[in-house]
């Protein structure tokens, strides 16, 4: 039976699969819970493991939007990896010293159950930061303010951050900002034909000041993987956006010390639609593989990038630009991406 107070029962199969997962992981496992807006006040878990010292962490994130229930299963598929390997993997734990990993699957519990994009009071989390775009948005996508019945929509002006957004950015605050290195992976799907990485910024055209850092991990992964599916670019190449999460945390990372970059997983759900028509039928379909082995093959896809992102956390100090090589890579960066390099 299915009560508020446990409500996993066989409604939310990825919160039974995170708890399950906090369950195995025991003592090596540090949880905070919060609670989701809604009636039904569902957990938002906050799983960190790893040296609480560490000069390096990494966040993983997913279910932002209750309708990309993907994005959810990947970030948990790969904690429950984690879990099992800690019996074991020397390795990893020689990792986990340098490296403080932190796992968000499920931000917004209620709007997946609902099976809809926005959390249960019809507030789209990743147009609910305070941040203004510098220039015109596309209708709606970009965020509105005219009614919670229409999607995208950001909340009320000058409400406070909904309590899954407030919780997100709690926990990038204590756990990741400051730090020497630290890098967010946020896990979505929906857009296009092919995978992307994107990152900030989404409110501006203008490049963010931690570009030379995000050429050098770009150019480090390019390296690693060198057929690796995943486009690399920012997300205003696509479109702008107001009141998103990650151009808000990056912005409040400033001044801080350390150097924060934030990463977007826009897995490309059509794709999937392309390759079973019948999926555009069902709004489930358009942002998940329905079929078994396609949802098994995207949960084996993005082992390598999640892998990469540990491994290049603790070996920073190997990469990461010194301050006679910043400029050489914010140029590499902007020709990149921007197409000419500042003068």
């Amino acid at each position: 039976m299915t009560t508020d107070a446990d409500p996993t029962g066989d409604v939310l199969p990825e919160l039974q699969d995170l708890q399950a997962a906090i369950a195995a992981g025991g003592d090596w496992l540090q949880v905070e819970t919060r609670l989701a807006a809604g009636p039904r006040a569902l957990p938002v878990h906050a799983v960190c493991l790893g040296n609480p010292r560490a000069p390096a962490a990494v966040g993983y994130f997913g279910g932002v939007h209750g309708l990309e229930r993907i994005g959810a299963q990947v970030v948990i598929a790969w904690l429950q990896g984690l879990v099992a390997r800690l019996r074991w993997d020397v390795t990893l734990h020689r990792q986990l010293e340098q490296v403080r990993l932190v796992f968000m699957p499920l931000v917004n519990p209620g709007g997946m159950l609902r099976g809809t994009r926005a959390n249960p009071a019809g507030v789209d989390l990743m147009r609910n930061a305070p941040v203004d775009a510098d220039a015109p948005v596309p209708p709606l996508v970009g965020g509105q303010r005219i009614t919670p019945g229409l999607p995208w929509y950001r909340g009320p002006a000058g409400a406070p951050m909904e309590p899954e957004s407030a919780a997100l950015c709690a926990v990038v605050e204590r756990e990741l900002l400051g730090r020497p290195l630290s890098v967010a992976l946020d896990c979505h799907s929906g857009f296009g034909l092919s995978d992307r990485l994107w990152f900030p910024f989404a409110h501006t055209r203008r490049p963010p000041p931690q570009l030379a850092e995000l050429q050098a991990l770009a150019q480090a992964f390019d390296a690693a993987h060198p057929h690796h599916p995943y486009l690399v670019e920012p997300q205003c190449r696509q479109y702008l956006a107001h009141g998103d999460l990650w151009d808000h945390l990056l912005l409040a990372s400033v001044g801080r010390g350390g150097t924060f970059l934030p990463l977007t997983l826009e897995m490309g759900s059509w794709l999937w639609v392309k390759k079973n028509p019948r999926q555009l039928f069902s709004r489930h379909g358009i942002f998940n593989p329905l079929l078994a082995h396609r949802q098994q093959r995207v949960l084996r896809r993005h082992h390598a990038l999640l892998d990469f992102l540990v491994r290049a956390a603790a070996g920073a100090s190997l990469w990461l630009p010194g301050p006679g090589e910043r400029a050489a890579f914010h140029q590499a960066g902007w020709r990149r991406w921007w197409g000419e390099a500042p003068a």
